[in-house]
Formats: C-alpha cells, structure tokens, sequence
C-alpha cells in the first residue's frame, strides 16, 4: 500500500467517525491550547515586570547610606545615616576610578509644600544634577532639564513630575509659571514624562531643581554636602558588575572603611530582575505542568479511540491481510490515523492559543506573548502524542491473524 493510499484510507476513517474524531480532538486542542497560553502569559509577566525595572533607569546601580546609632545606643534602619557626600559622586564619577561607571547622579530629597498663587500640594522635592535625567531612564514632555551652568550658579528652577504639575495648576501649562518652596520662588522649565507609580512611590509625583539650589535655599539645615541617595550607571549592561566592583572599592576607600564595617549598600536592578524573572519563571513552569496534564489526557484520548477502532475494525484489517496486506502497511495505517487526530488537535489549539493571546490581555490587563519557538513545538508535540498513543494500537492491529480476523463477529 502507498503512502498516498494510506494516508486516503486513514482520512476516510476519521470522516467515517466524526464525533468520535472530534471529541479526540478537543482534548489535545485544550491542552495545546493551555499550554501555549500559560507559558505565553508567563513571558509576557517577565517582560512586563523587566520593564518596570529598566524604568528605574537603564544599567542602574543604587547607593544607600548605612544605618545610624544614637548615643543611647539605639540603631536607625538602614539609610537612615548621613554617610554619603558630593565628594563621593566626584570621586566614582572619575574615569580614572571607575572607568566602567558611565554617569553618576548624587540625589538629596525632602517632604516639602510647594505653593503656586492659592493652590498648595506636599511632595517631595529632589536635589540633584543634570545626570538624572540619563541615569534614571526619563525624559521629557514640555521644556528641558536644567543644565551644569545652572546647578554651578544655584539656579531657581525646578522640573516638575506630570502629577505635580496638574496638582499644583490645574489644567494650565506649568511650563514657565513660578511656584514658592520653603520661601523661594522656582520657575517651572520643564515636565517629566509619564513614569507610572512603583509599590512604594509615585514616580511622576516629584520636583527636581539644582542640588546646589536644594542645598542653599530649600533645606531646612543639617549637611548642605549631603547626599540620600548615589544613582549610577554602568557603561553597559556587561560591565555592570565591574561597575558595582569598582563603585564599592572606591566607596571603601573614601570612607577609610572595610567590607565588614561599610557605612553604605549597593544594589543593582539586576538582582531585582534576576529575582522576579526567577519566581515568574518559577509559576510560569508550575501551570505550564498543570496544563500538560491536559495534554497527557488528550494523549490517552487518542489511544482509547485508537484501541475501539481496531475492535471494531478487525474484519477490515483480516480482509486485507488475506488480500496481501503486510503488517508494516496495517500498522503504518493506523499510525497515519493517530498522528492526524493528533496534528489536528494541535493546528486547532494552535489557533485556539494565538487567539487567546489577543484577547485575553484586554481582560486580564497582563500581555501574552507566544514565541514562535511555542507555536512550532506546539504542534510538535500534539504530532508525537499521536505517534505515540497510535503505536500500541497499531501494533496490535498488526499482530492479528487473517483467519482469527475474518471469523471475528
């Protein structure tokens, strides 16, 4: 018997069986389906949250003070010493000290009123340099950034946060209106864009002016040299961890200070991405496996089906074996007639999948993403559960004696 022949005879079988084909198929159209979708939702969650991520700013590293001690002994939380100083930005910001460090921005930050005509709105301002805006990834809607000559003259200008501008006037464009913070009058030279909000702050409720500017006339008092927090960016995303090396032995040094007694932390948004990757990747394997459970029933499915067809079809397969059919043909067959419930459930949930992954995201706020990779071994698989649940069958069917075949009722 020819392939073309086989694969002639194997269709008409399963047109013969429509419901029965059918319903095998559905089950390896559901688990093909869930499978596709469960691992595509799990990439689109680790895409979704290195997106987050990077938001904080491209290759970033963080630098944090240590923690304080009173003189009765009592032992702030971490950061909440003053242990980091301008000195320490000029110093990591030197080729010669950290040729892997692309930029630094010291940063200095307060809870403070900011008033505009009547309207008032408590936000925090931020004191820094004109790296910010490169190291945390931002940029802007209206106006510009202050520049270095400003930061050095102590200008009176402040970039506002979307939320901040529309809190403090309404509906009017900020840009070029004056506001007072702690008796000091700043004009507004430009808007962030749109960052969206993290689990703890809302990233476009701020106002950032000159360090010097925050040094000299916003702070209330204490170190005007101060420095909360030290943003860096590493040259590239390979270089981080020698950024990171190099940022720490600097540090150290300023600081007389050794590993063991650091006054400061850093962290890296790798570790964040590498972390939330690892436990998206994590659930992602999880339901991936429920789903396969699907697939597995699908598998039996068609081995069921498989088995009833060859009871029922014993006369057929005697009548052809009397008529010089070899096993190898009876057995090749069958196997045909497995693999197309197989491959037809798998097109059918590969449709299915890619359907979904369109319209689930309007629903569930979370994107879907398929690779491609997915939808090829998709198929793959359904079209190896139909080779290996049609084996047993087929073998069986071949096995039969002609005259045991023929005298069957």
């Amino acid at each position: 018997m020819k392939w073309g022949e086989t694969i002639r005879t194997a269709l008409e079988a399963i047109r013969s069986r429509r419901m029965r084909s059918s319903l095998t198929m559905l089950g390896i159209l559901i688990g093909i389906a869930a499978v596709m979708l469960t691992v595509g939702l799990g990439q689109g969650a680790q895409a979704q949250v290195r997106a987050q991520i990077n938001q904080l700013g491209s290759n970033l590293l963080i630098v944090s003070p240590g923690s304080s001690t009173s003189t009765s002994g009592l032992r702030g939380g971490r950061g909440s010493a003053s242990t980091l100083t301008t000195r320490d930005a000029i110093a990591l910001a030197s080729p010669d000290v950290a040729p892997d460090i692309a930029r630094v921005a010291p940063v200095v930050t307060g809870s403070q009123s900011l008033t505009a005509g009547s309207t008032n709105w408590t936000t925090n301002v931020v004191g820094t340099t004109p790296d910010w805006l490169a190291v945390r990834a931002r940029s802007l809607t209206e106006g510009r950034f202050f520049t270095t000559a400003e930061l050095n003259d102590a200008a009176s200008v402040a970039v506002l946060g979307s939320t901040t501008a529309t809190e403090l006037f309404g509906g009017r464009s900020a840009l070029g209106q004056t506001m007072s913070v702690n008796g000091t009058t700043l004009t507004v030279i430009g808007i962030l864009n749109t960052a969206g909000s993290s689990t703890t702050t809302d990233e476009d409720d701020q106002a950032l002016v000159p360090q010097t500017t925050y040094a000299s006339r916003i702070a209330s008092g204490g170190n005007a040299t101060g420095i909360s927090t030290l943003y860096i960016e590493a040259t590239s995303t390979d270089t981080l961890s020698a950024a990171y090396q190099e940022a720490n032995k600097a540090l150290l040094s300023t600081h007389g200070m050794t590993a063991a007694t650091a006054d400061f932390t850093i962290s890296s948004q790798q570790s964040l991405l590498t972390t939330a990757t690892s436990t998206d990747r994590t659930l992602t394997v999880l339901l991936a496996g429920i789903a396969a459970i699907s697939l597995l029933v699908g598998g039996i499915g068609v081995m069921n089906i498989m088995l009833v067809s060859v009871t029922e079809r014993i006369r057929e397969i005697g009548l052809r074996k009397a008529l010089g059919a070899t096993p190898r043909a009876i057995r090749r067959q069958f196997l045909v007639e497995a693999s197309t419930l197989g491959l037809s459930g798998g097109v059918l949930g590969l449709i299915l999948g890619l359907v979904g992954a369109r319209v689930l995201p309007h629903f569930l706020n979370q994107p879907v993403t398929i690779p491609a990779v997915a939808g090829i071994g998709a198929l793959g698989i359904a079209l190896v559960i139909g080779i290996v649940a049609g084996v047993y069958p087929a073998s069986r069917a071949a096995r039969l004696a002609p005259i045991d075949a023929l005298r069957s009722e």
